[in-house]
């Protein structure tokens, strides 16, 4: 069964980073998009970065610009989070999800993407 494990989250004091890193079980999940969303307790998910497959086009959500960066190593199946200048808001569990499909009209859907990780849970205090 194809997998995506998320790991990297913790607790941070506002201004501090954190790397998220997810690893997929498949090798073919090399050729798949990437997306990180974030859900905040009482909050519905929300769409954080996505990364094309090959890594050359990468999308943000405008709370996240240049705090985050999403990036990508195909060779070890993972993609990655890079957050900085965390804020309070930015606390909730962070997903990790990939599909096949997903493009640049798409990115930002939960329904775009068929396979999702369990969450890694990221909190930052004030």
């Amino acid at each position: 069964q194809v997998q995506l494990v998320e790991s990297g989250g913790g607790l941070v004091q506002a201004g501090g980073s954190l790397r998220l890193s997810c690893a997929a079980t498949e090798r073919t999940f090399r050729s798949y998009v990437k997306g990180w969303f974030r859900q905040a307790p009482g909050k519905e998910r929300e769409f954080v970065a996505a990364i094309s497959w090959s890594g050359s086009n990468t999308y943000y959500a405008d709370s996240v610009k240049g705090r985050f960066t999403i990036s990508r190593d195909n060779a070890k199946n993972t993609v990655y989070l890079q957050m900085n200048s965390l804020k309070p808001e930015d606390t909730g569990v962070y997903y990790c999800a990939a599909d096949r499909t997903a493009d640049s009209d798409t990115y930002y859907r939960m329904a775009a993407y068929d396979y999702w990780g369990q969450g890694t849970q990221v909190t930052v205090s004030s």
